[in-house]
C-alpha cells in the first residue's frame, strides 16, 4: 500500500453508538461493535435495509456524529470532528445547493470560501463541470436543472474541493431509473480518473453489485453491525445480468430473506 493511501485507510473497531435511551439499566445501541477496515482508494458498499444505522455510520465517518465507543481513525488519526479529508454528497442534492448561485458558482463556493483566486477557481470548477458531463450548463441555476443533473452539481462541488475520502449517502436514490443507471457509470468512470475513497451506502443490492469493489452487509437494527464482507473482483463496467453477478445476487439476497 502507498503512503498516500495508507494516510487515507479507514480504520474502525468496536466502534459503537448509543444515544443515551436506557430502560431497566440497558443501553440501547443503533449500531454496535462494527469492525472495518477500507482501504485507500477503494470503492466500498455499505449495504443494508433502511434503519439499520448504515447513514448513521457515514455520518460517523465524516465527523458528523460522535461515538459512543470504539475506534474511529482515518490513517492514524482519530475522527472527533469533520475535516477537509472527507466530504458528504447527500441523497436530496436540492438541499445542499445554492438556489440563488449558478452551476458554476456553485461547484465553486468551497473553493471561493476558501480564497482560492479567480483564475484558479475556474480552471478547477471547469475540469469538474466537465467531468460529471455538466459543459454548456454552467450559467444555469438549479430550478433550471433535472434531478440528475442537480446531483451532478453537487457531486462536482465536492470534488472541487479534493477531499481524499468521498462519503456517499444514497446519493441516486430519489432519481428515476435510467438516470440512476447514468449516474452510477458516471460515478465509476470518475473513480477510476480521481483514485478516491467512495463509501457509498444504498439498500438495493444491484446497485452494489454494480459499484462496489467489496460490500459490506449490515445486520437489521437496533444494535447493527457489518456481518459480512462480499468481494466484487468483476471489471468495470459490469454487466448486471452476466452469471458471476447473479450468483453474487443470490448470495447476498439470502442475507435479507433469513
Amino acid at each position: 500500500m502507498s503512503i498516500s493511501a495508507a494516510q487515507h485507510t479507514i480504520h474502525i473497531e468496536q466502534l459503537r453508538k448509543s444515544y443515551n435511551e436506557q430502560t431497566s439499566g440497558d443501553m440501547h445501541y443503533i449500531i454496535k461493535d462494527v469492525n472495518l477496515v477500507i482501504k485507500g482508494g477503494e470503492f466500498f458498499v455499505l449495504l443494508g435495509p433502511s434503519g439499520c444505522g448504515k447513514s448513521t455510520l457515514l455520518n460517523m465517518i465524516a465527523g458528523f456524529i460522535s461515538k459512543s465507543g470504539g475506534q474511529l481513525k482515518v490513517g492514524n488519526i482519530e475522527v472527533d470532528k469533520p475535516g477537509r479529508d472527507r466530504a458528504m454528497v447527500f441523497q436530496q442534492a436540492d438541499s445542499s445547493l445554492f438556489p440563488w448561485l449558478t452551476v458554476r458558482e456553485n461547484v465553486e463556493f468551497g473553493l471561493r470560501m476558501s480564497k482560492v483566486p479567480r483564475e484558479e477557481r475556474r480552471a478547477i470548477s471547469d475540469r469538474y463541470i466537465q467531468l460529471v458531463g455538466l459543459g454548456g450548463h454552467e450559467s444555469k441555476f438549479p430550478k433550471e436543472l433535472s434531478g440528475g443533473m442537480k446531483q451532478r452539481v453537487q457531486l462536482a462541488r465536492v470534488l472541487a474541493n479534493d477531499p481524499a475520502i468521498l462519503l456517499m449517502d444514497e446519493p441516486f436514490g430519489a432519481l428515476d431509473a435510467m438516470t440512476r443507471r447514468t449516474m452510477q457509470k458516471e460515478l465509476v468512470n470518475i473513480w477510476q480518473k480521481t483514485h478516491k475513497t467512495v463509501i457509498f451506502v444504498t439498500h438495493d443490492i444491484q446497485e452494489a453489485l454494480l459499484l462496489g469493489e467489496r460490500i459490506g452487509i449490515m445486520s437489521v437494527g437496533p444494535s447493527s453491525n457489518i456481518t459480512d464482507i462480499y468481494s466484487n473482483p468483476m471489471p468495470y463496467p459490469r454487466n448486471i445480468a452476466s452469471a458471476e453477478l447473479g450468483s453474487l445476487y443470490d448470495r447476498i439476497q439470502s442475507h435479507f430473506d433469513e
